[in-house]
C-alpha cells in the first residue's frame, strides 16, 4: 500500500468485452475489495465517461477511437493519484488497446471479459440488443454488421464472464492484481 507522500504509478486494468459482458460489475466488486485493503482505486466506467466527459462523441469508429484515446490520456494524467485504475469500457478495436498500452505501459493490463453474443443478448442488461434486433440501433458493437468487435488476440487476463460467477471473475482479477502489485491487493472477501 502507498501513502499519500509516495510517488504512485497506478496499475491500469483496461477492460474490453461486449456490452453486457460484466465489465462494470467485475470492476465495481474488484474496487470494493481493493479499497477494503486501503488501496486508492479509480473506476472510469464507459457509460459514466460518455455521460460526464465525452458527450460530444458518438459511436462511429473514429469517435470510439477518440473516446478510448481520451480515456487513456486521462489515466496517464491521473495515475499518480491512485494505486489502481479500472477502466471497464467496450474498447472494441485492437489498435485502440495497443495505443493505450503504448501510452500507459509498463503498468498496463488488458482484461478481456469474454462472453459470447448469445449470452450478452440474453442478459441484455441495458435493452440494447433488443433495440438493435428491432433496427432501432444500427451500430451496436459486436451485433451490428457495420460495428464489429475485435477480441484481443493476447489479453493479459481473460475472464470467462459468460460462464463464470461474478465472485470467480473478481477472485481471478484480484489475484492477478495482487501478483502484479505484491501483497497490497491481498484478497478480502
Amino acid at each position: 500500500m502507498t501513502s499519500g507522500t509516495e510517488f504512485r504509478n497506478a496499475l491500469v486494468c483496461w477492460f474490453t468485452g461486449l456490452s453486457g459482458a460484466g465489465k462494470s460489475s467485475v470492476a465495481e466488486e474488484t474496487r470494493r475489495r481493493l479499497v477494503a485493503n486501503g488501496l486508492e482505486v479509480l473506476i472510469l466506467d464507459g457509460d459514466w465517461v460518455r455521460e460526464k466527459m465525452h458527450r460530444h462523441l458518438g459511436f462511429s469508429r473514429s469517435e470510439i477511437e477518440e473516446n478510448n484515446r481520451l480515456i487513456a490520456e486521462y489515466c496517464a494524467k491521473n495515475r499518480d493519484r491512485h494505486d489502481i485504475i479500472l477502466v471497464p469500457i467496450i474498447s472494441p478495436y485492437e489498435s485502440s488497446r495497443q495505443s493505450a498500452r503504448n501510452l500507459l505501459m509498463p503498468n498496463f493490463h488488458v482484461i478481456y471479459c469474454a462472453a459470447d453474443l448469445a449470452v450478452v443478448a440474453k442478459r441484455d442488461t441495458k435493452g440494447l440488443y433488443e433495440k438493435a434486433a428491432r433496427g432501432d440501433i444500427d451500430n451496436l458493437i459486436g451485433f451490428s454488421p457495420k460495428s464489429p468487435y475485435e477480441p484481443p488476440p493476447a489479453p493479459d487476463l481473460r475472464l470467462d464472464t459468460g460462464s463464470a460467477s461474478l465472485k470467480s471473475a473478481v477472485d481471478s482479477l484480484v489475484g492477478y492484481i495482487d501478483a502484479h502489485m505484491g501483497n497490497a491487493a491481498q484478497d478480502v472477501k
